[in-house]
This record gives C-alpha cells, sequence and structure tokens, in this order.
C-alpha cells in the first residue's frame, strides 16, 4: 500500500513501507502544468507507485522524473514511467546523464548544471551538485526555489514507519541509522571528505523550509540549521580509520 501525502503545496509524498528493511521508501510528486516525480522508484514498486500517482494526476501526463544519484530506488523504474508517460524526460546531474543515464534510459535526460532552473509552470526547480553526498560522483540534490522545498535524497535517511511529516529534530534518527548501517554489509555508505561540510553549507544557505527525505520523515522548520548539523555527525560516523 501507497500512503500519500501533501508535505507542502502541490508536493505529495508516495511512502511505501517495506517491513523487512523497516524503511520506507519516499517518492516525490509535483502537481503543476508539467508534473515533476522526484524518486523513479524500484522497478517492483512502479505498479504500486503508478495507482498512487493515478490517484492526483494522469500519469501519461508526467514531465520531468527526476532523482540525485543513480541507484535502483532512484531509478529503477524509470523505463517503466517514460513508456507511460510519452512526453517525460529524465533529469539528473549532467555528470548522472553522461556517465550512466543516457545509456540506460529510452530517452535522453536533461543533465542539469548548477546554472540551469527547470520550470514546470508556477514552480522553479535547480539542480545543486552534491558528489558522494549522500553517495554517488553523480550527486545532487534538487531544489525548489518557488516554495523552498530541499529534495534532499538519502540525506536524513532514517529507519521506522514513521510519520509523513515532522518538526522534530531528525538529527537523533539520522545518526542511529548511520549507526545501525555501519554494523551491516552496507557499512561505509556515505563518504566524509574535505568538501563535506561546505556542500552542506551551501545547501544551508539556501534556506529550504521543507526538507524531503527519501526514507524517513520529511522535515518543515529550520533545515538550514540541520543541514549544518549533519555535517558534523557525518564526520562523527565516517571520518574514521
Amino acid at each position: 500500500m501507497t500512503a500519500i501525502s501533501e508535505i507542502a503545496p502541490d508536493v505529495f509524498r508516495l511512502s511505501i513501507y517495506v517491513p523487512a528493511f523497516d524503511m520506507q521508501f519516499n517518492h516525490f510528486l509535483v502537481r503543476d502544468e508539467e508534473p515533476l516525480l522526484f524518486h523513479a522508484g524500484l522497478k517492483g514498486m512502479f505498479p504500486a507507485l503508478r495507482e498512487a500517482v493515478a490517484n492526483l494526476i494522469d500519469p501519461a501526463t508526467l514531465r520531468h522524473i527526476a532523482w540525485s544519484h543513480f541507484e535502483s530506488d532512484e531509478v529503477g523504474g524509470l523505463n517503466e514511467w517514460l513508456e507511460i508517460a510519452p512526453q517525460a524526460q529524465p533529469v539528473c546531474t549532467l555528470v548522472g546523464k553522461l556517465v550512466s543515464v543516457d545509456d540506460f534510459a529510452i530517452r535522453p535526460a536533461f543533465g542539469m548544471t548548477n546554472d540551469d532552473v527547470l520550470e514546470t509552470g508556477k514552480y522553479r526547480f535547480r539542480f545543486h551538485r552534491s558528489p558522494h553526498i549522500p553517495h554517488g560522483w553523480d550527486a545532487g540534490v534538487l531544489f525548489e526555489e518557488t516554495r523552498k522545498t530541499l529534495f534532499c535524497s538519502d540525506l536524513f535517511h532514517h529507519f521506522g514507519d514513521v510519520d509523513a511529516l515532522t518538526t522534530s529534530d531528525l538529527i537523533e534518527p539520522t545518526q542511529m541509522a548511520m549507526q545501525q548501517m555501519q554494523q551491516g554489509p552496507l557499512a561505509g555508505y556515505m563518504p566524509y571528505t574535505r568538501q563535506t561540510e561546505g556542500v552542506l553549507r551551501s545547501l544551508a544557505d539556501l534556506k529550504p523550509e521543507t526538507l524531503a527525505v527519501m526514507h524517513g520523515s520529511s522535515f518543515r522548520g529550520q533545515c538550514d540549521h540541520l543541514l549544518t548539523d549533519l555535517a558534523g555527525v557525518i564526520k562523527a560516523e565516517f571520518d574514521k580509520a
């Protein structure tokens, strides 16, 4: 079952909870003149996500399908979406387009640089490159400049079948999730580098009002403080010999 919640004006969180992982997989539909879906989702989740999208718009009218970095839970169902939405384009960072997407997708991607703006009607989107944050050379986060929503992918990942939106601090559950991941086969999933703090500070400077989180609750409040605090948590958990 897909839970649908509006976490910001015209931003709908489509959440599928997987008990085996104790984790939510969240996808975000922005309803506008040219609808945008952030996270194509796992291929196996496509039927459920298509049904959820159909509760909000005609899936065939999707125009933009975007994500942070090339990973199955972000792009696995991309071609299925492109097949049912004939005018839709993949949207990612320029690096993602060049190194992965144009060979994988059935249509070429719009590879965005920091200077590119995507207008969907009422809303304006800009990609901010964040190499290896959360992971992947091609990584970036998408910022909607009108309502100030930051689509932050795996940043602030935390476990549980949690509320769609919270105003509570995400740092503690995020750090607990990092510590849990470090005890298993997926340890080392997020590197800490000399660029980490600067990238997160630049995202904080955008002054987002909502964080659209891929795994766990989205957040509304002082997002800039959370982003700057996150740098310290990443350093504490991953900057180790």
